[in-house]
């Protein structure tokens, strides 16, 4: 216990306990802010690894005040990342391939899993067990814009089919799975997310990962040519802090939820839900990544090939324009 009658004393001793109460709070007032573009809300569970990563403070331990905002779909983030409205936004591994041919410049800087997101779901006494048997069904997707109607198209031509042969109902982020669980179509295809309402909401369900017959990817980090130039610093520690929340969920989806929840309340009394999406993450996306954020470039490469022929983007773009690993090895 420090005792001390002397006057200056007293007030050097008032000031030092004055300056360690201020400490965190000018610390935190020092942290750079970011704003961070998301394709789709924070709040679905695909965002696990970007919330769960605030929530245990891992982008102020990196000197960063990281504010998410939504944009309207992966392109949008693209563009505006691309313009310098944002230096760093989510999509999905594909993108760069859509953003490039369109003369935007950004590279995907790491991809979450070596799976695809997509997932092809279908009811359980359908009894699909191939994309062949789809022909003359309905399948319900997010927009003819997305990129998992990108993969569904990938799969169908791996096995002889094209869109004119299955009924494809583009039904945005509710009907998509709201229609496959009230039985409007025979399959989805889709995110984990959207696979656990359906199961909540009683569908009996059967999961095809898009990969085994298209390899599209999984979500994916971009930032501009310029920031990645001018500012690698600052890109290594988003990636850093973002692919530590991904490890986490991975590490224990149980203890991620509990996070996720306290920091995401609207899941509230949903936990259950949240854990289960998590684990389908780990189970068919953030899986077998030898690295974790790493891209694969000979897939990155088919993937292209894929769009060039289909008429998605009119040529190929040198493959070290669409993403670098420099961040994540």
């Amino acid at each position: 216990m420090i005792r001390s009658t002397h006057p200056l004393r007293r007030t050097v001793l008032g000031l030092l306990m004055a300056a360690g109460t201020l400490l965190p709070l000018v610390a935190r007032a020092q942290l750079q802010e970011v704003t961070y573009l998301l394709p789709a809300p924070a709040t679905l569970p695909a965002f696990g690894p970007w919330m769960v990563a605030q929530a245990k403070g891992y982008y102020e331990q990196e000197g960063l005040k990281v504010n998410f905002v939504t944009a309207r779909g992966g392109v949008d983030v693209a563009k505006q990342v691309g313009a310098g409205n944002a230096v760093i936004g989510g999509a999905i591994g594909d993108t760069p391939i859509i953003a490039r041919a369109q003369g935007i410049p950004v590279k995907a800087v790491a991809v979450l899993g070596a799976g695809s997101l997509t997932q092809l779901v279908s009811h359980k006494d359908e009894k699909i067990e191939s994309p062949r048997e789809l022909k003359g069904k309905t399948v319900t997707v997010l927009a003819y814009t997305d990129t998992t109607y990108y993969a569904l198209l990938g799969m169908l031509s791996k096995v002889g089919l094209t869109k004119n042969d299955v009924n494809i109902q583009a039904a945005g982020p509710g009907g998509i799975w709201q229609q496959f669980a009230a039985k409007k179509a025979s399959a989805m295809a889709t995110v984990p997310d959207w696979t656990v309402s359906a199961m909540d909401a009683g569908a009996q369900v059967d999961i095809m990962p898009a990969d085994l017959y298209f390899k599209s990817m999984a979500q994916a980090i971009l930032a501009s040519d310029d920031t990645i130039a001018k500012n690698p610093q600052l890109i290594q520690k988003l990636v850093r802090a973002t692919l530590k929340g991904m490890k986490d969920i991975m590490a224990d989806p149980k203890a991620a939820t509990t996070a996720y929840v306290a920091h995401v309340p609207a899941h509230k009394g949903k936990e259950a839900s949240v854990q289960k999406s998590f684990e389908l993450f780990n189970q068919y996306v953030y899986a077998k990544q030898k690295v974790p954020g790493l891209m694969d470039e000979a897939r990155l490469g088919e993937l292209q090939k894929f769009y060039v022929s289909n008429g998605i983007v009119p040529k190929e773009t040198p493959l070290k324009d669409l993403y670098t690993n420099q961040f994540v090895r």
